[in-house]
């Protein structure tokens, strides 16, 4: 019962007091508690007197210490309902409030169990398990859950309206603000039909104040339903978030989102009943005497027309007559472009899923087309096809790590000869397998370890590629990044050390397996393939584009290992050359040849965006942002 990420079946209360009554007792139908740990009434009556003692205790301006839940435990064992009352709903803010006389509607039990469930715990314990879902058969809490998120969004409203008075961060109380966030999560687990619509308008509303200040009415609240998306994503809340990033004056805010943004997309792969979910078709809108077409069936596109003529912009006569009209059709066009992106990212992590998404839900989609799949023609018989074309049977996504050789040298001469743009990277997709020195080595590999890098371009990259780690510096210099996959059932960790103050090494790579809710380490050959190699993927891509080897005038106190790099088979760009072929090897040299001519940070992205094998745009954010910008310009 201590395991802190198990959410038990009984609450600590409960199992702490067995044995107390006579083992007599009558358990109502629904009620959460098993007999073994249920209390007759002989127990609940030899309880009253220290509970009654303990809630005295509390009242004594001690609740602020312990929180009101402890207290509405041990009032309910007490009968002191109402003596607690007035003392733990003082200034919460009336969301909170609701929530506490909610509670008090409970039995001891639930009370005790609610009380396990929001207790603080540190950073580096993994979260419960289940606690959102218990919530939501509670009774009487998924209604709440709706009423208290309508308030925060007409409190909100108000507050624009010049209803109430906007402070900066006194929109909402820290404790309506922990209680909204239990219930958005309970919202998008359930999928809600009536939560698009809801946070469409609150977190654009939170995010800008008012007035012209760069200021915020709730950054609390904006970064809890953030959180609650890195546990619960789905599309629509995704592109109500991105909303709210591009309405915030405050110049945090937008960074702070974006490293969250690279926690919540891939989550949607685990999501399987809504990862998928895309507007697609035509809407189309009269304005004026002109029509604006909003088209999702393949690019995104808002086009204008007149009559059965396609304009080359937006009218002049609908840029001066229905401005406000033109800025809001371009809402959806920005949120449909925004959502394919979130669809893209998530096929990509759908790699590591212990399950096949249900990409049959994307037939159709014109993303399709661009990407390789397998289908499992007979048992245990894969064959790959370019789109979704043979219907009626098992299919997943093809990854050249599951494929002969002969088979990714010919996908990768299709791509080249059609001049076929895929979404992400795949046909040319880096394959990482394990070497015979990884296996003997057990644990842990070696394989990009003792690489001197660029530390804050390394932080830069973690963060891009959804990586945590904490900041090192004179305070602590090693560290651990870390990248949960596989829908967190796995880790992999990279072990890095400050050397000084702008250069670090890198170390060992570790992989954990999450068991019965901690993270324990495993042996490299028991790693599924597809996780080791898109971890070790990542890793290579932190070494290429941060390590100092790329430049000798960066090089300065560590020449000996910038000359080895450049020299050595042993680098990024040899490692992935060793396994070309020769006309790959010679279309390589001419690409770095030509890449060599590029200067600016536009021209690099572009030269990637066009020649890297996908349009992937964390390759464009990468190259502009670890490569092409120095310290003194960022």
């Amino acid at each position: 019962m201590n395991d802190p990420s198990y959410w038990p079946d009984a609450s600590q209360l409960s199992v702490g007091l067995v044995g107390l009554g006579s083992g007599r007792v009558h358990v109502d139908d629904g009620d959460p508690i098993p007999v073994r740990y249920a209390l007759d009434e002989q127990a609940r009556q030899r309880l009253v007197a220290p509970a009654r003692e303990l809630v005295e205790f509390l009242l004594e301006d001690r609740i602020r210490i312990y929180g009101p839940f402890a207290a509405l435990v041990a009032a309910r064992l007490a009968g002191m309902d109402a003596d607690v009352h007035a003392k733990i709903t003082e200034g919460r803010g009336p969301i909170a409030v609701a929530e506490l006389e909610l509670l008090l509607g409970w039995d001891v039990e639930r009370r005790a169990l609610f009380a396990e469930a929001v207790r603080g715990r540190p950073d580096h314990v993994t979260s419960l398990h289940g606690v959102t879902e218990w919530l939501g058969g509670l009774p009487g809490y998924p209604d709440f859950a709706r009423t208290a998120l309508e308030a925060a969004g007409t409190r909100v409203a108000a507050i624009h309206a010049g209803g109430i008075p906007c402070r900066a961060e006194k929109a909402f109380t820290r404790e309506e603000t922990a209680t909204l966030g239990r219930a958005v999560r309970l919202a998008l687990l359930k999928d809600e039909p009536w939560l698009p619509d809801l946070l469409g308008e609150l977190l654009p509303g939170v995010a800008v104040a008012p007035t012209q200040a760069k200021t915020l009415p709730s950054q609390g609240l904006l970064f809890e339903v953030a959180r609650a998306m890195e546990e619960y994503p789905t599309p629509e809340a995704v592109s109500a978030l991105y909303a709210a990033r591009r309405a915030t004056r405050h110049a945090g805010v937008p960074l702070q989102l974006d490293r969250k943004f690279k926690r919540i997309e891939p989550v949607l792969a685990d999501r399987l009943e809504v990862a998928f979910r895309l507007p697609d078709g035509r809407l189309r809108q009269a304005v004026g005497e002109h029509t604006a077409v909003l088209s999702t069936d393949g690019g995104i596109e808002l086009s204008w027309w007149h009559e059965d003529r396609k304009l080359k912009g937006v009218p002049a006569a609908v840029r001066r007559e229905h401005p406000e009209e033109v800025k809001r059709l371009r809402e959806p066009a920005k949120q449909a472009r925004q959502r394919k992106t979130t669809l893209i990212r998530a096929l990509e992590a759908g790699y590591t899923s212990r399950t096949a998404p249900p990409y049959r839900q994307l037939e159709g989609h014109p993303v399709t087309d661009r990407l390789i799949w397998e289908f499992e023609v007979s048992p245990g018989v894969w064959r790959s096809e370019l789109g979704l074309t043979v219907p009626d049977v098992p299919v997943r996504l093809w990854h050249p790590a599951r494929a002969p050789v002969e088979e990714v040298r010919a996908w990768r001469e299709a791509v080249q000869d059609k001049e076929l743009r895929q979404p992400f990277k795949q046909a040319f997709r880096e394959v990482y397998l394990l070497t015979p020195a990884e296996e003997a080595a057990g644990t842990r590999s070696g394989r990009f370890a003792e690489h001197v890098v660029d530390y804050r371009r390394l932080r830069a990259l973690f963060k891009d590629r959804g990586w945590r780690s904490d900041f090192l510096g004179h305070r602590q210099g090693d560290g651990e990044a870390r990248r949960v996959l596989a829908g967190g059932h796995w880790r992999a960790t990279l072990d890095h050390y400050l050397h000084d103050e702008h250069h670090a090494i890198t170390g060992e790579i570790r992989f954990q397996r999450l068991t019965e809710g901690a993270w324990h380490q495993v042996p490299l050959a028991e790693v599924p393939a597809l996780v080791f190699g898109e971890a070790m993927r990542d890793v290579d891509l932190f070494v290429a584009v941060t390590s100092i080897g790329l430049n000798a005038q960066a090089a300065g106190g560590h020449e000996d290992y910038w000359h080895s790099s450049v020299t050595s088979e042993e680098t990024p760009a040899f490692r992935r050359g060793r396994n070309r072929t020769p006309a790959e090897q010679d279309r390589g040299r001419r690409l770095a040849a030509r890449r060599t001519a590029v200067k600016t940070p536009h021209d690099i992205a572009r030269f990637d965006r066009v020649f890297g094998g996908g349009d992937n745009q964390a390759t464009e954010r990468t190259i502009r942002n670890t490569l092409a910008v120095g310290p003194a310009e960022r």
